[in-house]
């Protein structure tokens, strides 16, 4: 069976088999695969797993986001089987809105695997989920790497319905390759809950929602050596940033993204 062949993983690992389905797309039919699930959470408690989890509480400083992340209930809670990151508008600490972010770092990190969550989105203009994974240890731009498994830019049509994915490794500076995939208008991403994820091996990052594949990475040059190392989870809902925009009149407040399970 295929697993992660590089792991640091700390706290309760959970092993069990899991099989991916044949997908037909425009090039050669993928091979079904076997794989080990060495991690998951599936947030049954009635609190964030501090053995597997751990929130940011700061003013992100990035991408011209205008959120403050805070551990607080109003933003980060595991209720009835899920996380819930809710983003409020709100005066707090310098900023204007408030959110939550949590991350693996140092405790669940690994190179390689399937990785999926069930989540359903937030929705409107300056609203910027994701779901994604970070090479620690680097330095930006130029040893780097990153694997965005979701983000979604709300703000209406092509927007709240089109989710993408997208690896980013450092070569002198920083080199991008993604997809997307777009569901029908007028139905959202906020409207129910969908899976999200990828598979990555030493030759490729494939990129699925719901099963189906929509982008293949090839990360066999040299230069992308960073994404043969170990990364680790995040989950957050951004505010604003350079590329959705701040949010406006049509705003609706508050925003929720609800994951309800992550498997790896």
């Amino acid at each position: 069976m295929k697993k992660a062949v590089i792991a640091a993983v700390c706290g309760i690992m959970f092993f069990i088999s899991c099989t991916r389905d044949v997908v037909n797309v425009e090039e050669p039919i993928v091979e079904t695969q076997n794989w080990e699930l060495f991690w998951e959470d599936d947030f049954s408690g009635d609190s964030l797993n501090s053995a597997y989890w751990t929130p940011e509480d700061i003013k992100w400083p990035y991408s011209g986001e205008l959120e403050y992340y805070t551990s607080r209930t109003e933003n980060l809670k595991v209720e009835n089987g899920n996380l819930v990151i809710t983003a409020l508008k709100e005066d707090y600490e310098g900023a204007q809105y408030t959110s939550g972010r949590i991350d693996t770092k140092d405790k669940i990190q690994s190179a390689y695997g399937k990785l999926e969550a069930r989540m359903k989105m937030p929705y409107g203009k300056g609203m910027w989920p994701a779901f994604w994974m970070l090479m620690p240890g680097g330095s930006y731009p130029t040893i780097y790497g990153e694997i965005d498994i979701m983000e979604m830019i709300g703000g209406g049509e092509n927007k709240d319905n089109r989710v993408y994915g997208t690896a980013h490794w450092g070569d002198g500076d920083i080199v991008s390759d993604g997809g997307k995939y777009t569901i029908a208008w007028p139905e959202k991403l906020a409207d129910d809950y969908h899976i999200y994820g990828i598979e990555w091996d030493a030759s490729s990052i494939k990129f699925y929602f719901d099963g189906e594949l929509y982008h293949v990475v090839d990360i066999t040059a040299a230069a992308q050596s960073e994404l043969h190392q170990p990364h680790y989870v995040i989950l957050n809902v951004a505010v604003g940033g350079t590329w959705p925009g701040s949010p406006d009149g049509t705003t609706v407040w508050p925003q929720m993204m609800y994951v309800d399970w992550v498997k790896w």
